[in-house]
């Protein structure tokens, strides 16, 4: 998370929402000789406490996993290369905005015989930003077909002890700068989402 405080004063209700929203994140382990990651989507409860996951048998997460990991989910959300000049200020050095959430806990196995309904509950979530598409579930599978793909993952939950976020929105420079910078990153900048980004910078914040 980046040190400076300016970027860290988004509340935790704020930083669990953004998280829950996305729903995808890289989960990161330590291990040797290097940690592990693996790129997952997940559910996060409204209180932020627990994000269930499940992961495929054969990653190398899962036997670090089987009596209970320190682990972080880092959830990344909007973000782009910030001039200087978009600023209208002398002496600025070129940036990169962002937004990013840290979820740290314990990442531990949940019972095998869980995870239909884990898996239930992250369809079913992901499945009604489609509406009115007819949610999908897995009804509509074959019991075979689905049972062959039980066998090939488990599934696991973070119990989240702490949460960690950077809203790095140029707040630290003055509004008229911020908002002229937010205007260049929307009509020339390049990044990922930077018309979300933009939106935010104008805001503010969270």
């Amino acid at each position: 998370m980046h040190p400076n405080p300016a970027f860290r004063q988004v509340p935790r209700a704020a930083m669990v929402a953004f998280a829950g929203e996305r729903g995808f994140g890289t989960l990161a382990v330590n291990a040797a000789p290097a940690p592990l990651l693996s790129h997952i989507p997940f559910f996060l409860d409204e209180e932020g406490n627990v994000a269930e996951l499940h992961l495929v048998r054969s990653n190398p997460i899962v036997p670090l996993a089987r009596e209970g990991v320190p682990a972080v989910i880092s959830v990344s959300g909007p973000d782009g290369y910030i001039s200087p000049d978009w600023y209208g200020l002398d002496g600025q050095v070129p940036t990169w905005n962002y937004i990013a959430v840290h979820l740290r806990g314990i990442l531990e196995p949940l019972p095998e015989e869980e995870l239909p309904q884990l898996l239930d509950r992250l369809s079913a979530v992901f499945e009604a930003r489609l509406a009115p598409k007819p949610a999908w579930t897995r009804a509509k599978m074959a019991t075979a077909a689905f049972e062959r793909m039980l066998r090939m993952i488990l599934p696991f939950r973070l119990r989240v002890e702490a949460v960690e976020g950077t809203w790095k929105l140029s707040q630290n420079k003055p509004e008229a700068a911020r908002l002229a910078a937010a205007d260049g990153l929307e009509q020339g900048g390049f990044g990922m989402e930077t018309s979300a980004l933009a939106a935010w910078m104008r805001r503010g914040g969270a």
